[in-house]
């Protein structure tokens, strides 16, 4: 990028200079109407000029190429992280369930539901206030930090379900929760 905009003001610099001349641009005639070189314009300083400014015009199209490469490298690179952490999030609830099906958790609840919007996609999946979550998404008891945890899994989830497993009234329920965008704040509600 820096290289980009050195070139950028190069380019400008020259066509500065070109408009010093009497305002002679890339492509007016150098000669008279008799085939003289114009004698109110210093040609060998707009030829310079001239020349300069396509190079660097060449130069900044190569650059741009460049910036334009390394943005697709930098979109793949974030595809692959978030398919990893997808694949990574699917391996954790599946060992997980595998570890709840063979009766080795009896997980404690991490968090407690204190809201509830009316018509969020919360909501919809049954959520109630007094809820206290055991499971959300691949976030549990033992890996629960903070609610940014619950965030992220929510971020990289939109629009895909998410097994919740919590305690009410001394039961537990599973529910399924998509993370959508509604008419209210966030993607839960």
């Amino acid at each position: 990028m820096r290289h980009k905009e050195e070139t950028e003001a190069q380019i400008k610099a020259n066509h500065e200079v070109l408009e010093g001349q009497k305002g002679v641009g890339m492509n007016e005639p150098l000669v008279d109407f008799e085939g003289y070189p114009r004698a109110d314009v210093d040609v060998y300083q707009v030829r310079t000029a001239r020349h300069n400014i396509i190079c660097l015009q060449n130069d900044h199209k190569a650059v741009m190429k460049q910036v334009e490469e390394a943005l697709h490298q930098l979109h793949a690179h974030d595809k692959e992280k978030q398919a990893r952490d997808l694949a990574e999030a699917h391996e954790e609830a599946m060992s997980r369930r595998m570890s709840h099906n063979e009766g080795h958790s009896l997980s404690q609840a991490f968090a407690k539901v204190n809201s509830i919007s009316p018509g969020s996609p919360a909501s919809i999946a049954g959520l109630q206030v007094d809820d206290e979550i055991v499971e959300f998404g691949s976030v549990n008891t033992q890996n629960f930090q903070s609610l940014h945890n619950i965030g992220s899994v929510v971020q990289h989830s939109e629009g895909k379900p998410l097994n919740v497993t919590v305690i009410r009234r001394g039961e537990r329920h599973q529910l399924r929760l998509v993370p959508t965008r509604w008419a209210g704040k966030g993607l839960l509600g």
